[in-house]
């Protein structure tokens, strides 16, 4: 069987790293981190939050860089909040914003509202003129269950965009194949995921990459400055100042993928095969 990697171009036994950028929109201080480590850091690719109130900015920002979507169903935050951009009223948890955990969108959301909203969310960073590069869930609440897996994949198929899954591994924990399912529908998804657990991932991250198999891998991070805005939205901002470090002033990242062999490539590599391949 063909592997990805072969698909793309590369040897059988070819390493091939995306290292995405999430959460670009949610701040000042994401915008400024994600696009220093798109522009002048080890970053290739970043997913926009459209529902976030700085997305507009991130859209004035943007340069042609490799953006996909963070398709957005939650707002994490205790104090800073944000909600759907369409009427969508079993989307709200009744605090101003989406509700902050997965388990509560699986419990009170309407997936027709669901696939109505985010579907907005990609035709609106398309409006803003991002050249949309891929797909990924925030916080990974469309991955876990499969009537949200569902406008997931319809999703990817109509607007034929590569997407973010987790690993096999997760398919036994959750109960359903979804790679499987995806491969199926010809939506092309990396071969491993690498996620560390949240902000402040320097650590799993060259873990990861010390032992990094064959094939594509993605790894994220959440980087951003250090702002006075950044330290009162969000209580791990810490780690995302150094996930910022990590990929703009700390020269070790591109060591390590130079010492394992490692070809740094983006999503839009992916979504070009997948289109091939219509």
């Amino acid at each position: 069987m063909t592997t990805l990697a072969e698909r793309l171009g590369y040897p059988p036994d070819a390493r091939l790293l995306i290292v995405n950028c999430d959460d670009l929109g949610s701040s000042h201080s994401a915008n400024v981190g994600v696009y220093e480590a798109l522009r002048a850091g080890t970053a290739t690719s970043a997913t926009l939050m459209v529902p976030c109130p700085w997305a507009r900015e991130a859209a004035a920002r943007y340069r042609g860089e490799d953006v996909g979507v963070h398709l957005t169903l939650n707002a994490e935050n205790d104090l800073y909040r944000w909600g759907p951009i369409t009427h969508g009223p079993s989307l709200l948890d009744g605090d101003g914003g989406f509700p902050r955990t997965r388990e509560d969108v699986w419990d009170h959301a309407d997936i027709d509202e669901v696939r109505r909203e985010l579907r907005a969310q990609v035709e609106r960073a398309i409006y803003w003129g991002f050249d949309v590069s891929h797909l990924d869930s925030h916080m990974g609440t469309l991955q876990m269950r499969p009537e949200f897996f569902d406008v997931y994949l319809e999703l990817a198929v109509e607007f034929r965009l590569p997407i973010r899954l987790s690993n096999p591994s997760t398919e036994k924990r959750i109960g359903f194949p979804f790679r499987r399912l995806a491969a199926e529908e010809g939506v092309v998804f990396p071969d491993h995921l690498v996620a560390g657990p949240g902000p402040g991932s320097r650590r799993p991250i060259e873990r990861a990459l010390a032992e990094l198999p064959p094939g594509v891998t993605e790894v994220f991070l959440h980087p951003a400055v250090d702002s006075g805005e950044l330290r009162s939205s969000t209580p791990d901002w810490a780690g995302r100042v150094d996930d910022h470090d990590f990929l703009t002033e700390d020269r070790s990242l591109r060591a390590l993928v130079a010492r394992v062999g490692a070809i740094l490539i983006g999503y839009r590599r992916l979504r070009e095969l997948m289109r091939d391949g219509d």
